[in-house]
C-alpha cells in the first residue's frame, strides 16, 4: 500500500523507505517552535536533562506574540528567561519586540519554513504550515525541550482523511469558512491523530492566505496535521520568501484514506461557529438575530494581508456601530506596515476601529479585548471556548474578517446582504 504526502515526509525524515499508520517512529526535525509561554517551560525541563546545549542554534525558533508587549510581570519574566536563553545558546531566529509576529504568520513569512520540512512546536496551531506542504504539528514543552537538545522526536505515525476540494468559492468565502464547514462536518474530534489533505481542482482558486488559515485549524478537528500539494502558489510563495531548498512529496496513488469527503466550494456560504465550539457552525443566513459587543480581526488564523484587505474594503466609508468595540491586529511587522502603505490601517481608524501591534492578545483570553460577563464577541481567530476570551458567561463566534467587518458595523452577526453587498 502507498503512502500519502505526511506519511512520506515522516518517512524521509526517519530514513525508512516506507512507515504505515500506528507505526512508531524518530524522525530527524527540521525546526523547534517555541513562544514566551511555552519556552520558559521546555527551558526548565532542559535543565532536567544530560543535554544543556541546543542541538542546532539556526533550527530553533522562539517568538515572543502571546502577552508581548508584556501585559504584567509575570509576562515580563517569562520573556526575560527566554531572551536570556536566546542569548546564551546564540539562537539565530529569536524574535520579540520590534521584529516579532505571531509565531504561525511570522515563520512562513520568514522563510523558516519550507515543502517537505518536519517541524514541532509548543503551540498547537503550528499545523499551520501544512500550507506549503511541510508536515507541522503541536507537541507540549517537554517534547519542545527534547527537540531543541536532540533535533529528533517521536511520532505514532498517523492514518490520513482525505478531502477534495472542487469549484471556486463564491466572492464572500474564504478560507476561514470552507475549515468552519468542514469541522462543522466531521465535529472536533472527527480527524482525531489523523492527517487531513487536501486535494482537488478548487485548491487553485485558494490564496496561499487561505490555505493558511485552513491548515491553522486543522487541530480544531482533531487533527495531527492539515497539508496542501505543493502548486505553482505554493513554490512562488517559498521563493518569495525563503533561500531555502524545499522538497516536494506527492500521495501516491495507491495511498490509504480512512475517509474521502468531496467538498463543492461553489456551494459553500459565510459560516459562523457559534459558542462554545468550533463544530456548532450555522451558515449566515441561519444566525438570526444576535446583538454583539466586540469585534476582533487578527490572529495567526486571520490576521495576514489578505484579511486585512478584506476587512478594509467592508469598513471603508463606513463607521463601527455605536457600542461596539472593533480591534484589528495585524498578525505581523510586515503586514502591519504593508497595510499602512496601502491606507488601509486610515480605514481602519476612521471606521472608528482600534489597530494593535502584533500579537495574540485577545485570542486566548491574554489582553487586548477581554470579555466582560454577558458580552459577545465576532472574532476571526479559532476558539471559542468557554471562557476562551474572557469571562465564563461570555460568548465568542468565529468567522471571517468580511463576517467580523461586517457585524462591526451592524452591532449584530450579518452578511454582506445587510450592507447591500
Amino acid at each position: 500500500m502507498g503512502m500519502t504526502m505526511t506519511q512520506k515526509i515522516l518517512a524521509a525524515h526517519a530514513g525508512l523507505p516506507e512507515v504505515k499508520a500506528g507505526q512508531l517512529i524518530e524522525a530527524d526535525l527540521d525546526l523547534v517552535l517555541g513562544n514566551d509561554i511555552t519556552t520558559p517551560v521546555a527551558i526548565n525541563e532542559m535543565k532536567k536533562m544530560t543535554g544543556q546545549t541546543v542541538f542546532d542554534r539556526d533550527k530553533i525558533a522562539l517568538v515572543m506574540d502571546h502577552f508581548i508587549p508584556n501585559k504584567d510581570i509575570k509576562s515580563a519574566e517569562n520573556c526575560k528567561c527566554c531572551r536570556e536563553f536566546a542569548c546564551r545558546h546564540e539562537i539565530t531566529n529569536y524574535f520579540d519586540v520590534g521584529e516579532m509576529g505571531i509565531e504561525h504568520a511570522l515563520l512562513p513569512e520568514k522563510g523558516l519554513v519550507v515543502a517537505g520540512d518536519a517541524v514541532i512546536g509548543a503551540d498547537s496551531h503550528t499545523c499551520t504550515y501544512g500550507a506549503l506542504g511541510a508536515f507541522s504539528t503541536g507537541v507540549g514543552s517537554t517534547d519542545m525541550a527534547a527537540g531543541m537538545v536532540t533535533g529528533k522526536a517521536w511520532f505514532k505515525v498517523p492514518s490520513a482523511i482525505r478531502f477534495v476540494l472542487t469549484g471556486k468559492p463564491s466572492r464572500w468565502v474564504s478560507g476561514k469558512d470552507i475549515i468552519l464547514h468542514i469541522i462543522g462536518l466531521i465535529g472536533v474530534d472527527g480527524a482525531l491523530y489523523r492527517s487531513m489533505e487536501f486535494t482537488g481542482d478548487g485548491i487553485a482558486h485558494l490564496s496561499m492566505d487561505d490555505r493558511f488559515t485552513i491548515c491553522n485549524m486543522a487541530i480544531e478537528a482533531g487533527g495531527k496535521n492539515g497539508i496542501f500539494p505543493v502548486d505553482e502558489k505554493a513554490v512562488e510563495y517559498m521563493k518569495e520568501h525563503s533561500v531555502r531548498e524545499f522538497r516536494v512529496y506527492e500521495p501516491d496513488a495507491d495511498a490509504e484514506y480512512d475517509e474521502t469527503y468531496t467538498i463543492d466550494l461553489s456551494q459553500l456560504k459565510p459560516t459562523v461557529s457559534f459558542p462554545h465550539l468550533p463544530e456548532n457552525t450555522k451558515t449566515i443566513d441561519e444566525a438570526g438575530e444576535i446583538a454583539i459587543d466586540q469585534v476582533v480581526i487578527g490572529s495567526c488564523t486571520n490576521g495576514r494581508m489578505d484579511d486585512m484587505r478584506a476587512a478594509a474594503e467592508i469598513l471603508k466609508g463606513r463607521k463601527v456601530k455605536k457600542g461596539v468595540r472593533c480591534i484589528v491586529i495585524p498578525a505581523t511587522q510586515a503586514i502591519y506596515l504593508q497595510a499602512m502603505k496601502e491606507g488601509l490601517l486610515e480605514i481602519f481608524i476612521e471606521a472608528g476601529a482600534v489597530v494593535s501591534t502584533p500579537t495574540c492578545g485577545p485570542c486566548l483570553g491574554g489582553y487586548m479585548g477581554i470579555l466582560a460577563a454577558g458580552e459577545r464577541c465576532v472574532s476571526t481567530t479559532n476558539r471559542n471556548f468557554v471562557g476562551r476570551m474572557g469571562h465564563v458567561d461570555s460568548e465568542i463566534y468565529l468567522a471571517s474578517p468580511v463576517i467580523a467587518a461586517v457585524s462591526a458595523v451592524t452591532g449584530k452577526l450579518s452578511g454582506p446582504c445587510e450592507l447591500g453587498l
